[in-house]
């Protein structure tokens, strides 16, 4: 319900600089619009480059700008009115949820375990195929890497690039050992998870005396070496062609198959492929779970705490007598370690892989998730991950726009693009995530939630 607060009167504001401010950034996207979208480059039937000119494109991004810019003048100018207009949110709503953060915990549990059963209620057998694995299963690999990261990133504050190095090591270690020697699925997942996390203590080793951007460029090279390492090594990867006819996990021995020793045929079942993604859900559920789980007991133990420390201030960390060696390389290796346990899932789920699989954008998706969800909060993580996947999912939902706009029309063209704009929004509205309050795991007398303000920028 809203609330009306009595504030003493704004500032005027000057229409006349926020319409010059508003052209000038006018001015600036049609300069950057000219090389980029001015002109599309299409092949015609005789093989010939064509240049097809798109002004009216052009149009749309230099109104956008203006109108966008303008409006973000004019509320900075009256800040005083904006601040005291409405509050839409009842003061205490925040502490509200953290006090009571346990039912809200076992609430959205509840949901997590029982959303197959509700896809298939609400969507019937054929419909919820789509809903688990596109929605379920996609948006909580993304969680556990999120949690994974966060360790590093949220925790550690060692600002990693390369996560998705890791990812790829845990994905081609499940699916070369178990192509090739034909180990199970429960033997090499541990075992990914333990690759990772060797690999993660290598990369530690190096960056040991680095921080912020010099770290942030060595762990980007890192990533890339290793995707390059898969792309050129073809005796070993396979290069590009990837690596199929990975083996899929079985339920306790039993394959998701339509042999008379299939699952649905052992427990009297129609075979239907739901059953292979429901029993995907919740193997992933449990790891997200598990990541969860050891994320919040590691930082109610010393090393969770040196990891905090080392994140506030390294100098004061080594003055302490805090190893911050040992510290690095422990958040690299754990990090990494839930990084190789996501990519072994996600090799037995696709039972493809290739280098095109761990790409730069996927350590960006998942930096952004832990930055845009606030840094060391796992419920951050978890809705960022939700909002940002699951958005671009439902992209493909919006077929109807195809009767506004046209039948070339394809919302999924336009996910980065929406991508982005979201990232400008929160860095405005929320720049210290969406969850920017934390709680520390050692206090003296009272328990309080730390501000993002009282801590150093890029700490939130």
């Amino acid at each position: 319900m809203a609330t009306t607060i009595s504030t003493p009167a704004a500032p005027p504001r000057d229409i006349k600089a926020a319409l010059k401010e508003a052209g000038f950034a006018a001015l600036v996207t049609f300069g950057l619009c000219i090389p980029i979208i001015a002109w599309g480059t299409r092949q015609n039937m005789e093989n010939v480059l064509v240049l097809d000119q798109r002004w009216e494109a052009v149009a749309w991004a230099v109104a956008i700008v203006f109108v966008g810019r303008l409006l973000v003048v004019l509320r900075q100018q009256g800040k005083a009115e904006r601040k005291s207009l409405v509050r839409f949110l009842p003061h205490g709503t925040f502490a509200f949820f953290q006090r009571h953060s346990g039912f809200f915990s076992a609430l959205g549990l509840g949901f997590l375990i029982t959303f197959p059963l509700i896809a298939i209620m609400l969507t019937g057998w054929g419909g919820a195929l789509k809903w688990i694995d596109n929605f379920g299963v996609q948006i909580l690999i993304y969680v556990m890497l999120g949690w994974g990261l966060n360790i590093v990133v949220g925790l550690a504050g060692l600002l990693d690039l390369g996560y998705v190095a890791f990812y790829a090591v845990g994905a081609y270690s499940y699916a070369l050992l178990a192509k090739n020697f034909g180990l199970s699925f429960w033997l090499l997942l541990p075992l990914s998870g333990i690759l990772a996390a060797f690999w993660g203590m290598l990369l530690g080793f190096p960056v040991l005396r680095l921080r912020g951007d010099y770290l942030a460029i060595v762990t980007l090279a890192f990533g890339e070496i290793i995707r390059l390492v898969l792309i050129n090594w073809v005796d070993f990867s396979n290069g590009y062609a990837g690596i199929s006819g990975i083996p899929r996990p079985s339920f306790f021995g039993i394959p998701f198959n339509a042999s008379d020793e299939g699952f649905a045929a052992v427990f009297g079942l129609e075979f239907s492929p739901l059953y292979r993604t429901i029993f995907l859900y919740y193997l992933i559920l449990a790891l997200a779970l598990l990541t969860a789980f050891v994320s919040l007991r590691l930082r109610r133990l010393p090393v969770g705490r040196a990891w905090e420390a080392l994140r506030e201030d390294e100098i004061a960390c080594r003055s302490l007598g805090i190893n911050t060696t040992n510290t690095k390389l422990t958040a690299f290796s754990i990090g990494a370690m839930f990084g190789g346990f996501a990519g072994a899932f996600f090799s037995a789920r696709q039972g493809f892989i290739s280098p095109e699989s761990f790409v730069f954008m996927e350590s960006a998706m998942v930096l952004a998730i832990v930055v845009l969800g606030g840094m060391g909060s796992l419920w951050g993580c978890a809705i960022a991950a939700t909002a940002m996947i699951g958005g671009t999912e439902l992209l493909r939902e919006l077929d109807w726009l195809k009767a506004i706009f046209g039948n070339d029309f394809d919302p999924t063209k336009y996910r980065m693009l929406i991508f982005g704009l979201a990232m400008v929004v929160i860095m405005i509205w929320k720049p210290r995530g969406l969850i920017s309050t934390r709680e520390p795991t050692a206090f003296l007398k009272e328990k309080k939630a730390i501000s993002s303000d009282m801590v150093q920028e890029g700490h939130g």
